[in-house]
């Protein structure tokens, strides 16, 4: 809305090692509800905005979708420290915004009211309670790579079928949230299992039948637990992703975007690099 050069840095904040720590950008569009300041700059300008946010910089924003997912990661700093004072592969919230100097203001007002410390996100209502961190992922072209989502457009349903049983013993290849995956199952083992503020989920439109055992057998080579799975053999997201109510889906199909956001789930598209 605003230069660049505008931005304002709240350095009362202490960031994490970043050699060690899972750095997650966030802006602060969503993880506050700026839709009526936004609103506001379209229709009347910069001036009429700015005046706005600083007759308001006490009064804290609502918030937004990203809001319930920091808490929980702020959460899961909480439980590694609370086991290892010394700990330094946490989470590092970076709230990023080329706002005015008076929006700036009372985005760090508005963080310090919550106690926050401080990837295309859909502004939704948000529903999902602050703890522990769920996390939903999509299988192929989000975890996995999109081999086999190639197959399926060259060859049809049976192709893609044939193909997974010939390459059942064949891990596949790594999917863009692979890592990040990964980052979150290494903070997972410094916790039991009942004891975890994490839990992580794979909701996949393969069926569990005839696409499934690769999938796991992938999940079992790289060594990521997930601590469920669901097969959805085609069959809509939204109604598992509204029993689960995670902080945060990641999913490369914009129809299940739309899906999670129609149960209010906070969603992050991962476009498909094919």
């Amino acid at each position: 809305m605003a230069d660049p050069e505008s931005t304002v840095i709240n350095t009362n904040v202490k960031q994490k090692d970043p050699s060690e720590a899972l750095v997650i950008a966030v802006t602060t569009r969503a993880i506050f509800n700026l839709e009526e300041e936004h609103k506001l700059y379209l229709e009347k300008g910069k001036e009429e905005y700015a005046r706005h946010q600083q007759a308001n910089q006490d009064k804290p924003l609502p918030p937004g979708t990203a809001f319930a997912f920091i808490q929980a990661t702020q959460y899961v700093n909480e439980k590694i420290l609370e086991s290892n004072p010394a700990a330094k592969d946490l989470f590092d919230i970076l709230v990023l915004s080329n706002n005015s100097p008076e929006s700036g203001v009372r985005i760090i007002n508005s963080a310090k009211h919550y106690g926050v410390s401080a990837a295309l996100v859909f502004q939704q209502e948000v529903q999902a309670p602050s703890t522990p961190l769920r996390v939903v992922f999509d299988g192929d072209a989000v975890l996995f790579s999109s081999e086999t989502d190639q197959v399926f457009q060259e060859r049809g349903l049976e192709g893609a079928v044939q193909y997974e049983r010939a390459m059942e013993a064949v891990p596949m290849g790594e999917g863009p949230l692979k890592a990040f995956a990964m980052h979150l199952g290494k903070i997972r083992k410094k916790f039991s299992e009942e004891k975890s503020p994490i839990r992580t989920y794979l909701v996949t439109a393969r069926s569990g039948r005839d696409m499934g055992i690769r999938a796991i057998k992938t999940l079992r080579e790289w060594g990521l637990a997930i601590d469920e799975a669901f097969f959805m053999d085609g069959a809509p997201k939204g109604p598992i992703l509204a029993q689960i109510q995670p902080h945060i889906f990641f999913d490369d199909g914009l129809h299940n975007i739309q899906g999670a956001q129609d149960v209010g789930v906070p969603s992050a598209w991962v476009p498909s690099c094919c």
